[in-house]
Order: C-alpha cells, then structure tokens, then sequence
C-alpha cells in the first residue's frame, strides 16, 4: 500500500453537523434532550408524486401503493378504539386478536401465535401472452385552496409556511381541521420534530397544551417508530420504545403506546423466543416486562412452562409488508412443482451444471431441486449467477437477473451476454423492464435473480416475492459484508441466519491488491497490501480543510496523471453529507475545480454531476442538461429526466461525492474515500467494506482518523435492527439441512 506523507490528525476536528430540519420556530420546554431514531447517512425525505415524468423509482413506488391499499382503506374508516382486531383485515386482524387472546388468559402463547400454512397460489398458465402494467400516475399535488387553508394553521402556530404543501399532501382531505384538532399531527410531516410540534401545539391550544396530553403521546409513539424505521428497524422492543417515549417527556410511555394501539397507528407482536433464557412477559402488565412474577409463574407446577416471548411494537405497513414477504418466502419454497414437465428433468440440470465449474456448478445444482436459493460472494462472485442464468436460458426457462442500480444492471448484461434479461429491481416492478407480468398478475418468468439482495427492505423484497407465480425459482445473492438496505429491514441477512433453504458460498475472490484489501476487511483485518501499480494509495491528512484540498488534487490532478482515469470516472466518497468534509463541502470545492458557474438553477450549472433522490433510499446518479420553466433538466442513466423547480432542493444534489449508501450496488475505475477526523465515530467494518470495496482499478483513501479505522474495521460491526422476519419463518419453513 503506497503512502503519501502528511502530518497527523488535528485532535480538535469538529463533529459531523446535524442539519436542523425546517420546522416551528418555537421548540418546547419540556421535549426530551436527546435523540432517539438515528438516522441514515442519506437522510432523504419521502416526497410526493407529483411531476410530470416518471422515474424508475417513482412508478417503484406508484406500484407498492397497490400493495399498501388495504391500510390506506382502514385508515380512512377508523372512526374509534379497535376491539381484538374487528377493523383490522387479514393476517393483521389475526395477529392482533391473538395478542388480545394471550392477553385474555384464553389461550397460550404457544398456541395463540400458532401460524397457518401458507397461502397457495394457482400456477399461472402459460398461454397467456405477458400483459405489461399501465404506466402508475402519479399522485396528484392538493388542491390550492387545501394548501392555503393549512398555510392559515400554520401562521396561527407559528410554523414556516413551506411546510403548507407537504402537510396537505400528508394529512389529506381536511388537513386544517385536523391539525386544529390535533396540532401533533404536524409530527407526520417529514422533518419535523417533536420539540418543534410542541411549540406549534402550544401556540394553537394555549393552556390546553401539556406534556401529558393524550395525543402528544400518541404522535411522539409513532414518529418514534417512523424514525425506527429510518434506522433499518421493522419494529421496536416496548422497553426500548418506552425508554424513549420517557426521554422525549411523556409522563406515561405505557398509556401513549396502548393509545397508539387503540388508534391502530402501531400493532403489538408477541413473538416467541427460542433459546434464549429469558423471563416470560406477562400480559396483565401491557407491554412492561415482570420478570419475577414470570419466574414464579413457572415454578411449583406440573404444566410445561410457557416459551419466553418478546413483545415488539411496530408500525402497520412494515409489519404487513414483513409477514407479506414470510408468506411469499414459504410459498416460494414449498410450491416448486415436482410434476414430469413442468420444467428440465433433473438430467438436463445436472448436464447444464456440468458444463460449469466450481461454485457455479453448486449453484446449478441447487437451483435444480429448491425454489429458494442464496448465493454469497463479492465482484468477482457475480460471474456464478450469471452462469447460472446462461443455463437456465439454454434449457428453455424464462429468466429475469435483477440488480440494485443501472451501473449493476449494466455489469449484469455484459457477464450473461443477454441485455434483455437484464434489469434494474426498480423497473421490474414498475413494468419498465423485464418480461412483464402474465394474465393473472405474475411476473412471466420461471427464474428470478436478485442480486445486490442485501439492498432489497422489507417493502421491496415483499413485492418482488408476492409476483413471483407458483412454481417460479427465486435466487437470491450478493455481498454479505455489504452496508444493509437504506430502507427498513435486513432481508439477506435474515435469510442466512434462518438457514431455510441451501446456501451457496463463492469460493471465487476479488483480484488484485483491492480485492485483497477488501478481503481482509471482510473478517476484521486491515492489512498493508502490495501495490505495486498504485492500486492502493494512503493519504494522511491533518484536518478537514487538508482532506478537502488532497480530494480535489486527487480527483482533478493525480488520478487522471498516474492512474489514467479521468475526473469524470472517479467517484469520491464520505460517511455524510454534513461536517466539515461531508458532501455538501467536498461537492462545493469539487464543482469549483471541475465544473465552475454560477449556479444560475437552484446551484446547479449544465454538466453538473447530480445525485437525483426521488424518495428515501433511492439514489439515480447522472447530469444537468439544462434549466427552463418546467425545471431542472436531468440525464439519468440515459433517460431524461425533469425536476419541478419546487422538489430540487429535496431531490437533487450533487455527486462528485457519495455516501457509501447512495455508492452501494455501483463501481467506478476510481474511487477517493474521505475519513477526515470528525469521522470516526461513524466508521464501521460494514462501511469501510462497502467504501473500498467501490473502486475497480484504484482506490486513494484520503484519512486523518488515524487509529479508528483499523479499530472500526476490527471491533465495529452492523448496528443491529430489530426485525420479525426470521420469526415469522421459523413455523413455515423447516431449517434446510445444507
């Protein structure tokens, strides 16, 4: 590993900013101090449909309002508390009355939380020709005279009256009259926060407001969710959630969790532990653990004691779309038709793995004979389900590989040599890519293969499985070592802990000093790695300012002179957009030297590199055309693209400089990482991995965190999220024996 000299690390680097988001000017007295829901480095919020033209993530995201109808219905009607699940639908309305049924003394745990078999769905036919979806409209923006309404609230409150639009678009119909009844629903709105809905409370209902309101401790109970979620949890332990709900002031976390709850704003899970040695939760104290009166409650008896339980509470569209994805998981698995032609006869298989070698054969091999595989490996790796994809197309199946990002989509193609299997996860289920979906609403294909799996979250991989038809083979794979979703859940990661179906291992490494490097990484080692070409280049920097300027020297300079890589193919990348040298400076200083102007539209020039974020998590890269009176003009991974003037601020920055979240499922020739001092604290081995792991050819890390990063790389790894998958599994799907 070549080094470049520099002094050490300035000690005094200041702390990575935390932009405060718009809000009442006024905060309240009694809000909690510290903050609860971390958030993800992208920090994006989620927006509105509206706009004139569709990206693949926003007909995305058109599509899972499909699937989320069934909430959105309740919502509407839910006029008072909810009785054991009589307004709720489906597998909710049963968990919930099983909870109550627990709670009751009617029936067990072991018993109540018993799950059924899951659903079957007929084989689709494969007469009918692929009926590709209508293209999804987008939502409409509210009505002016709604969104002058709710500015008028919003004045009387003292909050900023930008915030009119989005309110009216998240409340809906009579948003003013909600928020007068209720000022905390303010807190819906993304970016707000409670101290600032406090103040906006106060200023509409006077003496009325306090601390112990009923309502403030429902809308603090389900932002504390909603904030869960951003940080990748499905759902929180209640202890955990009334630790929270005690920090932001609720005088009786329990009261506002179980008011959140006859409101149908969260659910509450009981799910059954296995072993683990813990005490049993006890129903009569709500959700509060009783550890003694648990203990006793099992002695002294000839009845087998209850299994330990652990009491979650969650949001409604996270825990649907998580039992929604066991559901399609077990089907998946157990409805592969053994039937004589339905498919290749096991000679055929086993011809086509011959013809591979190695982990690609295996892979084969599996596929064959289960409907549910996951495939694990790095780059290098991704050659075994192209492999595998080759062969299934030769043996007459229809096949669809899937990747994260257009980037992937585009390596995908060149490694199967077929660019029409090839596509992106966003525009298969838009219906913009792929084979669309037959007469019955499946997907028309008999394989599927998902890579960059650890990026799927619990809505998305929902969606994908729940198209699948009977029958169909889903393979799922990509780099376990990897940063998790942007979004909420751990799906991969789940899938390999339950052990439900054959795992295959790549035994095929990364090449070259950066795929060295990255390998030790992977199990905790930091290692100096020959680089005899300049591969790997380390650049010791003092403080912040320093490690902007060696970026830019770097980018502009030193890369395209000794590497051979132009400014336009080096990415650099940084653990957040704020700080010191986040992306926000390092972009500043990049455009400065690369693309200067003056930034006539909203800051941004023709030829601008621009990261376009649709909704959170969801990350387009590409550049300015131009700016006119429909807004700012963008090429996207060679579509075009137009941005309302209105949503450029939220929705497009620029990209000379990443987090590793919005760089996952990309590679480029070059990549700069920036560790400047204030750094540290958000290191970790996942991080680091997902960091370097970028770059093709070369890779410069520019750092002034001197010692934290191999003890990041040693000590630190996932932060973990609470997540039911692997529970709600356990009884569908028997642990494979692989």
């Amino acid at each position: 590993m070549s080094t470049e000299p520099a002094a050490a690390e300035d000690p005094g680097a200041a702390a990575a900013e935390q932009p405060e988001p718009p809000g009442p000017q006024e905060a309240a007295p009694d809000a909690g101090t510290k903050e609860e829901g971390e958030g993800k480095e992208e920090g994006e919020g989620k927006v509105d449909g509206d706009g004139a033209e569709l990206s693949e993530t926003e007909a995305e995201i058109a599509a899972q309002r499909e699937l989320r109808e069934r909430i959105e219905q309740r919502k509407a009607s839910k006029q008072g508390p909810i009785d054991a699940g009589t307004k709720l639908s489906g597998t909710a309305a049963d968990l919930l009355a099983a909870v109550r049924a627990v709670e009751s003394g009617e029936k067990p745990v072991a018993s109540a939380f018993r799950e059924p078999e899951p659903a079957r769905r007929p084989a689709p036919s494969r007469a009918p020709e692929p009926v590709r979806p209508q293209q999804p409209v987008a939502a409409q923006a509210p009505a002016e005279e709604a969104v002058e309404a709710v500015r008028a609230v919003l004045a009387e409150g003292g909050a900023p009256p930008a915030l009119a639009g989005q309110t009216a678009a998240v409340l809906g119909d009579g948003a003013d009259g909600q928020l007068r009844a209720d000022p905390w629903q303010l807190l819906r709105v993304t970016g707000v926060r409670p101290e600032q809905a406090d103040g906006f409370a106060r200023a509409l209902l006077g003496a009325e407001c306090g601390p112990d309101d009923e309502r403030r401790g429902r809308a603090i109970t389900v932002w504390l969710l909603e904030q869960a979620a951003v940080a990748g949890h499905t759902a929180l332990d209640a202890a955990t959630l009334h630790a929270a709900l005690g920090q932001r002031a609720v005088p009786d976390p329990d009261a506002a969790v179980q008011s959140a709850l006859a409101e149908g704003d969260a659910l509450v899970f009981q799910d059954a532990l296995e072993g683990t040695e813990v005490p049993v939760q006890r129903a009569d104290d709500g959700v509060a653990p009783d550890a003694a009166e648990g203990a006793e409650g099992a002695a002294g008896t000839d009845e087998e004691p209850e299994r330990p339980v652990r009491v979650l509470i969650g949001l409604e569209r996270y825990a649907l779309a998580e039992e929604s994805l066991a559901d399609g998981l077990a089907r998946v698995i157990n409805s592969l038709s053994k039937d004589e032609g339905s498919g290749p006869a096991d000679a055929d298989w086993e011809a086509a793995a011959a013809q591979a070698s190695g982990s690609a054969a295996e892979l084969i091999r599996a596929v064959a004979g289960h409907g549910l595989v996951l495939h694990s490996g790095g780059e290098e790796a991704r050659a075994e389900p192209a492999a595998l994809v080759t062969a299934a197309t030769a043996l007459g199946l229809r096949v669809c590989a899937a990747a994260h990002s257009a980037d992937g989509r585009r390596r995908l193609a060149r490694a199967t040599g077929a660019d029409e299997a090839a596509v992106t996860v966003a525009g298969l289920l838009s219906g913009e890519q792929g084979p669309g979906r037959d007469a019955e609403g499946a997907l028309a294909l008999d394989l599927l293969v998902v890579l960059d799996a650890p990026q799927l979250d619990v809505e998305t991989a929902a969606m994908l499985v729940e198209s699948l038809p009977d029958g169909a083979r889903l393979v799922l794979g990509g780099d376990p070592g990897v940063l998790w979703s942007a979004g909420p859940g751990r799906v991969f990661a789940d899938l390999l802990s339950a052990r439900c179906c054959p795992q295959v291992v790549s035994r095929t490494p990364d090449p070259g000093p950066i795929g060295e490097l990255t390998s030790g990484i992977g199990i905790g080692e930091l290692n100096q790695v020959e680089a005899p070409g300049k591969e790997v280049v380390l650049v010791p920097v003092r403080d912040p300012a320093e490690a902007i300027h060696r970026t830019v020297q770097l980018v502009a300079d030193s890369v395209p002179r000794a590497i051979g890589v132009p400014a336009g193919q080096t990415q650099v990348i940084t653990p957040g957009h704020g700080g010191a040298a986040g992306t926000r400076a390092l972009n500043a200083a990049l455009k400065e030297r690369l693309n200067p102007g003056p930034g006539r539209f909203g800051g941004f020039d023709p030829d601008d590199r621009v990261a376009y974020v649709p909704a959170a998590g969801r990350t387009t890269l590409g550049r300015v055309v131009r700016a006119d009176a429909e807004g700012l003009h963008l090429e996207c991974d060679g579509a075009p693209v137009v941005v309302p003037k209105e949503r450029v601020e939220r929705q497009v920055r620029h990209a000379w400089a990443l987090t590793a979240h919005q760089a996952t499922g990309q590679r480029w020739p070059a990549a700069v990482v920036v560790l400047p001092g204030d750094a540290a604290e958000a290191l970790s081995r996942p991080w680091v991995y997902t960091a370097f792991s970028r770059a093709e050819r070369h890779l410069s890390v520019v750092q002034g965190v001197e010692q934290a990063l191999p003890r990041a790389v040693a000590e630190r790894l996932w932060k973990d999220r609470t997540t039911r998958l692997q529970t709600l599994l356990r009884p569908q799907v028997p642990a494979a024996t692989v």
